[in-house]
């Protein structure tokens, strides 16, 4: 059995580096959990030379509601830690106001 869940999952186990965004659409008040994978999902970033500066994740959003497209954009260091973050047609929030509802 765990041969199989390895083939099926690609030797990865789910939610163990994964990002997770918790954003709340500004026209309908919907709330939207986004599960990103730092492997796939963040692009790199170089300076002049061929070593990365760090990377950036652009990542449209659609509630469920009002379908709304919001867009997030996070930059992160050569470490993958954030930097700095904008979202445009939402607000960020936390996980725990994202289960309280």
């Amino acid at each position: 059995m765990k041969l199989l869940r390895t083939l099926f999952s690609g030797g990865h186990t789910p939610g163990d580096d994964a990002i997770h965004l918790y954003v709340r659409c500004d026209r309908c008040q919907s709330l939207v959990h986004v599960r990103i994978d730092p492997r796939n999902d963040l692009a790199v970033e170089y300076d002049d030379g061929d070593d990365p500066a760090g990377y950036r994740l652009v990542k449209e959003i659609m509630d469920s509601r009002c379908f709304r497209l919001m867009r997030a954009e996070i930059s992160y260091d050569r470490g993958k830690r954030e930097l700095a973050r904008s979202l445009d047609g939402g607000t960020f929030i936390t996980r725990e106001e994202y289960e309280k509802q």
